[in-house]
């Protein structure tokens, strides 16, 4: 996937995720998913992403087993340093995304890092 396809793959995904289409964003991230290798630590993080998406999913379901399932899988796959591959911010995005499907906080949101690798949101 050429780098513009793939930036623009994953603005749609994250405008997606943000306004709590969670189904919608879960298919944006499989299609960058789909375009790397699959046994990478990359592609870890990319199948935690989709989980989150379908955790929250679950979330707005009312589906208590479907969020402590995919739940546990994102966070696991989402755990450790940033990787510098992924353009989300997935460090603040993981607490975010344990705290919502704990109940404690609403909605994790998905945000690219900017150049110097910290979160850049466009609020």
């Amino acid at each position: 996937m050429a780098p513009e396809e793939r930036r623009a793959h994953l603005e749609h995904a994250r405008e997606l995720f943000n306004r709590g289409d969670y189904w919608l964003a879960h298919e944006a991230l499989e299609t960058v998913w789909r375009s790397i290798i699959k046994e990478s630590e990359e592609a870890q993080v990319w199948q935690g992403l989709i989980q989150a998406a379908a955790a929250m999913l679950h979330r707005q379901r009312g589906n208590r087993h479907g969020i402590v399932k995919l739940g546990a899988a994102a966070l696991a796959k989402l755990g450790g340093p940033q990787r510098p591959e992924i353009e989300f911010d997935t460090v603040t995005f993981r607490v975010q995304l344990g705290r919502a499907l704990a109940g404690d906080a609403e909605a994790p949101r998905l945000e690219f890092r900017g150049d110097d690798g910290e979160r850049k949101t466009d609020d």
